[in-house]
């Protein structure tokens, strides 16, 4: 079992939660996943790590409350446990031949810019960060982001914080300066690929990272596969990240929605709710 060390709220229905994982810790690197289980009859959930500190034996998620399970964790506080904390889980972030990286985080995608961000800055080569929301309570890192951005830009959908407008707004101008040679950009699909539609005609690389649904976290189920140049792979090991240009990214958002109704009737009995 894991301890829950510490937890806050950054936004409406969205969490962060520092959990007690020295074996984890120890190994994580950005870009790396782990599965949770909140009891030992619960489903098996993927989250990305959003920080690690591996003196403290400490990982850092964020979780947003979309699902039962996510439901039932955000029912958990400090000093309570989980069942299960495996990982860390797929291949990490590599961004060392890039000189000029541009983060692009889309609502809790801000959660894996963040320690993307954290690495390049130490390692002396700062990323311009943007980071967007509907509206300006779903801003999240924003003061973290600022010590470790080369340039850090917001946007909300609803121009009720910093810049109306989408990230794909600032990210064509900076492309348009021609000083970057990557984009590193995770959020929600139809957001990653408006990105990657965008930077294709700039001939910039680009990587995305797809969170994909999984359950054992190993390649054996399935759940997550996705096209990449034409082939199926399995984002929880041979990604999660991959070039945003050979994705089939219609065919995964078509993939993500396919069971929504039945997801949504499955919640309702399960939390005894009435639907409208």
């Amino acid at each position: 079992m894991n301890k829950i060390i510490a937890k806050r709220t950054l936004a409406p229905s969205v969490n962060e939660y520092v959990i007690d994982a020295p074996a984890v810790a120890r190994h994580a690197l950005a870009g790396q996943f782990v599965i949770l289980r909140v009891d030992a009859e619960g489903e098996r959930v993927p989250f990305t790590i959003c920080d690690f500190d591996p003196r403290a034996g400490s990982v850092t998620i964020l979780v947003q409350e979309v699902g039962y399970t996510t439901k039932r964790l955000a029912g958990l506080n400090a000093g309570e446990y989980l069942a299960d904390f495996a990982g860390p889980l797929g291949r990490p972030t590599d961004l060392s031949e890039f000189k000029s990286a541009v983060l692009v985080g889309g609502g809790i995608g801000a959660a894996v810019v963040y320690p993307q961000a954290k690495r390049l800055f130490g390692e002396g080569r700062p990323a311009d960060v943007i980071i967007g929301a509907r509206a300006k309570e779903l801003i999240m890192y924003e003061t973290e982001l600022k010590t470790l951005a080369k340039n850090l830009y917001l946007t909300t959908d609803d121009g009720s914080y910093a810049r109306k407008g989408f990230v794909t707004d600032v990210l064509k101008e900076l492309l348009e300066r021609g000083d970057h040679d990557c984009v590193f950009a995770v959020g929600p699909m139809p957001m990653m690929r408006a990105v990657a539609n965008l930077t294709r005609g700039y001939n910039v690389r680009t990587v995305v990272s797809m969170n994909s649904t999984m359950v054992d976290g190993t390649g054996m189920c399935g759940c997550c596969r996705v096209s990449v140049g034409g082939e199926v792979k399995y984002a929880c090991v041979h990604g999660p990240e991959f070039d945003g240009h050979l994705i089939d990214f219609d065919e995964a958002i078509n993939r993500s929605r396919a069971y929504r109704d039945i997801e949504s009737e499955h919640l309702c009995r399960l939390t005894n709710a009435v639907r409208g």
